[in-house]
């Protein structure tokens, strides 16, 4: 049973937008917080935006005015709407909850992102 399927993620041009999707189960969304994060290439993964229950959201400074993170409770799924994209926005996007995180597990395939300038 795969518990977190990211997708949205694409080859797309410096300036231009993607919106990710995150499906998730059940159990993984029941947190209080579901958070994307991002690899890059030959980098460690890094917090891109988190979001509480409540809607109450963190972003990171790299990404802040430019990328908005919501989520839909009753669908289980979250989303990352990507606008202004750099080339150093080019990762591999993952999403998980906090508890997740912590731990380091239950990770998906992420979804790639590629910003062509």
């Amino acid at each position: 049973q795969v518990q977190l399927v990211e997708s949205g993620g694409g080859l797309v041009q410096a300036g231009g937008s993607l919106r990710l999707s995150c499906a998730a189960s059940g159990s993984i969304f029941s947190g209080n917080s579901m958070a994307w994060f991002r690899q890059a290439l030959g980098k460690q993964r890094e917090l891109v935006a988190r979001i509480a229950r409540s809607g109450s959201t963190i972003y990171a400074d790299s990404v802040k005015g430019r990328f908005t993170i919501t989520r839909d409770n009753a669908k289980n799924t979250l989303y990352l709407q990507m606008n202004s994209l750099k080339p150093e926005d080019t990762a591999v996007y993952y999403c998980n909850n906090w508890s997740n995180y912590v731990l380091n597990r239950n990770w998906g395939k992420g979804t790639q992102v590629t910003v062509s300038s």
